[in-house]
């Protein structure tokens, strides 16, 4: 069964439409992905986690000096 014919009329209303949906969505994803890239704001919405990273971070860097330190100890 073939597709039922629009008119000219018709095709002009889809096709503004499908550009002001289209439109909308991309405003909604630029804002979107100034969010995502802004560091500042991720880095207030993830506070605890980045505390424990940087508690974690420290502890393994600290403690990893400490063991290179001991065994250049042990050695002499």
């Amino acid at each position: 069964m073939p597709p039922p014919q629009r008119s000219p009329q018709e095709i002009r209303a889809s096709i503004e439409a499908n550009r002001v949906e289209l439109g909308n969505a991309v405003a909604q994803l630029r804002g979107e992905v100034g969010l995502a890239t802004n560091w500042r704001y991720q880095l207030e919405q993830h506070k605890k986690q980045v505390m424990i990273g940087a508690a974690v971070a420290g502890y393994v860097i600290g403690g990893g000096l400490a063991i290179i330190t001991r065994r250049k100890r042990n050695r002499r």
